[in-house]
């Protein structure tokens, strides 16, 4: 019997590819889901991308998300809307890709998942940031974890992070991302270093990068706001893959950079070392010598270069969708079980 899923998602990063790569991979265990977006709208791109999964119904709103500027009003609509959705789709599990609408009156068990959050990312970059909006910000959030039947977190790292600022958490659980790694070739690599990010973003500190490109001996490309299926062509060409990140919570671009064979060069960072051992070279975020050296070490040594890429490639393959899904499959199926018990 297939059962369906209410999850949420935006599509303005990360968690709208994690979400379509989840709803794909959890058909074959008898679940459809209903994703409800907030935030800006899917692109044509987007909704084409959705329409092509079983099961999946996509439902859209432009209500502005929890971490945004000024949210509250449409925070407390976007609960009422997922409510009434709720009603009407009847699932199994409610799984949320965001913190605080876990505090609603929800009838299903519900899931949080926490990607990443402000305060965690404000204690890694630093910066000036309103205090009132902070507080109020951590009030939410801590109401919805602390409600949530679970939380789970893509890295024992993020998950400790959530357990220091908004703990104690009734129940908890690692569930790593995946990829579908034939989404991704491999193929004859080109001489040249790639990133993504915006220049501003202090977590992703691609401006390192930036800073340093007219001293390496390769070109350095970097991605900003790309179709997906360039930047999947830019990395099938690159043969380095470089985020001096200050903070990333698990990381997807590393990952399909990863399953595209590229050499690493990370951000020496809790949650990165946790993630890719030692299939990637780590440099102090702050420290600008120190990434060039590390880049120029595997440009100048061909053999470290396919070492480090052959490391990269193989630890890629373990965090694998159909991975993904099974855990959550096995976490929704605990919920029911107990539900069971409890009527």
């Amino acid at each position: 019997m297939t059962r369906r899923l209410l999850m949420t998602a935006d599509a303005v990063g990360g968690v709208w590819t994690y979400a379509l790569e989840l709803a794909r991979a959890l058909v074959p265990f008898g679940i459809d889901t209903t994703l409800a977006t907030m935030g800006p709208l899917p692109t044509t791109d987007q909704i084409a991308d959705a329409a092509a999964i079983p099961g999946l119904d996509l439902v859209t709103s432009t209500f502005a998300l929890e971490w945004m500027e000024h949210p509250w009003d449409d925070v407390r609509a976007a609960g009422e809307w997922l409510v009434e959705l709720e009603s009407r789709v009847q699932p199994f599990v409610v799984h949320l890709n965001g913190f605080v609408h876990a505090a609603l009156r929800w009838r299903a068990p519900v899931l949080v998942v926490g990607h990443s959050c402000v305060v965690s990312w404000h204690e890694a970059v630093g910066g000036d940031i309103d205090a009132a909006w902070l507080s109020a910000y951590r009030e939410a959030v801590t109401a919805g974890i602390r409600a949530a039947d679970c939380v789970v977190a893509p890295s024992a790292t993020m998950l400790s992070a959530l357990q220091r600022h908004y703990g104690p958490l009734r129940r908890a659980a690692v569930v790593e991302n995946g990829r579908d790694p034939s989404a991704f070739r491999i193929a004859r690599k080109a001489p040249f270093v790639l990133t993504a990010g915006r220049l501003w973003d202090r977590a992703k500190n691609v401006d390192a990068l930036r800073r340093i490109a007219d001293r390496l001996s390769w070109p350095l490309v970097a991605a900003r706001g790309l179709p997906r299926h360039v930047m999947t062509s830019g990395l099938l060409r690159a043969s380095i893959f470089a985020l001096p990140a200050r903070y990333e919570p698990f990381g997807l671009l590393p990952l399909e950079a990863a399953l595209s064979r590229c050499a690493l060069v990370l951000g020496d960072v809790a949650s990165l070392r946790e993630i890719w051992g030692d299939a990637a070279l780590y440099v102090d975020p702050d420290d600008a010598d120190a990434l060039h050296a590390a880049i120029e070490s595997l440009i100048a040594d061909p053999r470290r270069l396919q070492e480090y890429a052959g490391r990269a490639h193989s630890r890629a393959r373990r965090y694998s969708v159909d991975r993904m899904a099974s855990r959550y499959a096995r976490i929704y199926d605990d919920f029911a079980k107990e539900l069971r018990c409890a009527s």
